[in-house]
């Protein structure tokens, strides 16, 4: 048989994932396994978000839409950034996939032509440098520290940039960090972009989920022309607690909008219509729901942080918003734990679902080896379980 695609076979299984299916496997043999592994709200979807998607199929809205997504849809999208951003946009500027990862594939496939190179701060998202490689773009990691906040500045920036360079991909909040960038440190990373008229891809899907009383600023907000620049990757998966309902959306110009409208027109079309009718719900109607589910997550995040930083050989920053925790395991780096030799994130993952039956992430995914990612959208009585585990697996 003739060989595959080489692009195809080049790209790497979600760690993410991969972590959650091993767990999956061990519960199913009986054992009794906590996973802080894949990063979905714990919370189920409101039940007024649910009736709007029943209703509609009641009311038999079972068809195709537009392939940008039902025009209600895009107008509802525009509203809630106005709402919550400040953000002027008009719903031919709007376009809704099947996810914000969805959303971000479809944008790099219209951004990029092979050999462009995508910025990519780390530790960073592991879909970011997979996506911009099957687009056929070059993923170039610029590193950033902990000691940094993990955070890229508009120096280290610039220092990545080549006569190659087509965009920056920036998180923010980020997954896996939880940093969150301030204006003026916004305001940097957009100076050197327009200098070298790169676009940006700006991922807010985690922008309702604040702590200590921060506000978030959209990239795009900071002017005109860095608006123009910016393509605002968001959804309804984690602000709504959607997640399977699969709606995500973008926000550019509109010339972009009608290039991914295209795309999407020959490729999977417009996600399900059910799921639209319940994202217009969800961004419409009463916010109290995603208010109250932030504020459980700041509590677990206090808990989950505190108590990290209580145990000896592993360390965390406290997060400013999103639902991780990056844990620092150099300390641990050369030992023997639980009969396994120690080298990086993977050996600790993989010895401490061994040992003590708990499920982590290792950040070697996301270009952050010596670390393991928690989420804390899970309940306070396993988060306690998972970290009293953590205490007896360091003692062996």
């Amino acid at each position: 048989m003739k060989p595959l695609s080489k692009k195809a076979e080049a790209v790497q299984e979600s760690t993410t994932l991969a972590i959650s299916a091993l767990s999956a496997k061990l519960k199913s043999e009986g054992r009794n396994v906590i996973s802080f592994g894949t990063g979905e709200p714990d919370f189920d979807t409101p039940d007024h978000i649910k009736a709007a998607g029943i209703k509609a199929i009641r009311d038999g809205q079972t068809k195709y839409t537009p392939a940008a997504g039902l025009p209600a849809l895009r107008k509802a999208v525009c509203q809630r950034l106005e709402a919550d951003m400040g953000l002027k946009y008009e719903p031919n500027q709007i376009v809704v996939a099947s996810g914000a990862k969805h959303s971000l594939y479809i944008a790099l496939c219209c951004l990029l032509n092979e050999g462009d190179e995508v910025i990519v701060p780390s530790p960073y998202w592991v879909t970011y440098t997979e996506a911009a490689a099957m687009a056929g773009g070059v993923p170039v990691i610029a590193e950033t520290t902990e000691s940094e906040n993990f955070k890229l500045t508009g120096a280290k920036l610039e220092s990545f940039i080549t006569d190659k360079t087509k965009l920056l991909i920036l998180n923010n909040p980020s997954n896996p960090t939880g940093m969150c960038y301030s204006e003026r440190e916004l305001r940097e990373l957009a100076e050197v972009c327009l200098k070298h008229d790169l676009y940006i891809i700006s991922d807010e899907i985690y922008y309702s989920l604040l702590y200590d009383g921060r506000k978030f600023t959209s990239l795009a907000s900071l002017g005109e022309d860095v608006k123009r620049h910016t393509i605002i990757v968001n959804g309804v998966s984690k602000s709504y607690a959607m997640t399977g309902w699969r709606i995500g959306y973008t926000a550019s110009e509109a010339s972009i909008a009608q290039v991914m409208s295209n795309y999407l027109s020959h490729s999977t079309s417009a996600p399900s219509t059910i799921s639209q009718y319940a994202a217009i719900e969800a961004l419409t109607a009463d916010q109290s729901p995603v208010e109250d589910m932030r504020k459980i997550f700041e509590q677990r995040r206090n808990y989950m942080a505190s108590r990290i930083n209580q145990i000896k050989g592993v360390h965390c920053l406290i997060p400013e918003g999103a639902f991780y925790i990056m844990m620092n395991i150099d300390a641990l780096i050369g030992k023997t734990i639980a009969g396994r030799l120690i080298m990086n994130g993977d050996d600790f993952a993989l010895a401490f679902l061994e040992a003590q039956n708990v499920a982590l992430v290792p950040c070697s995914g996301f270009g952050a080896p010596s670390f393991l990612r928690w989420t804390y959208a899970a309940s306070m009585e396993d988060i306690k379980e998972g970290l009293d585990r953590l205490e007896a697996f360091l003692k062996q």
